[in-house]
């Protein structure tokens, strides 16, 4: 069951608006799919980030893919530990696998409810 507090793109990204902050990951069924992670390439604080837009890049033994933003704004913090512990994705990819934290200057992309982004997830196949 995916979290129902979060919005989901897509592309597969997730995000947790809390006041002018955003919490940004990518959800178990992107995980699932990239299968056998082996790289994470994230931004640092004080990059920007731009709706629809790549903010880095995921690389399993398949394929590399882009992690694309569902907000706009300043980041604030980067997931360091992440990198290291790529084994969160699978374990907790709503908790404590979150990628980035952005502090807000644009929220009106296209986001859907964890109900929408499941059936996003059954049509896609």
């Amino acid at each position: 069951m995916r979290p129902e507090d979060l919005k989901y793109q897509q592309t597969h990204e997730w995000v947790k608006i809390e006041g002018d902050t955003a919490t940004i990951g990518i959800t178990d069924h992107a995980v699932s799919h990239l299968s056998d992670l082996v790289f994470l390439d994230l931004p640092a604080a004080g990059s920007s980030v731009t709706m629809g837009e790549s903010f880095g890049e995921i690389e399993s033994v398949k394929a590399v893919s882009p992690l694309i933003s569902p907000v706009s704004g300043e980041v604030l913090e980067s997931n360091e530990t992440l990198s290291d512990s790529l084994e969160w994705l699978s374990e907790e990819p709503f908790g404590k696998a979150w990628m980035i934290k952005v502090k807000l200057t644009d929220t009106s992309g296209d986001l859907m409810d964890a109900a929408a982004y499941d059936a996003h997830c059954t049509a896609e196949g």
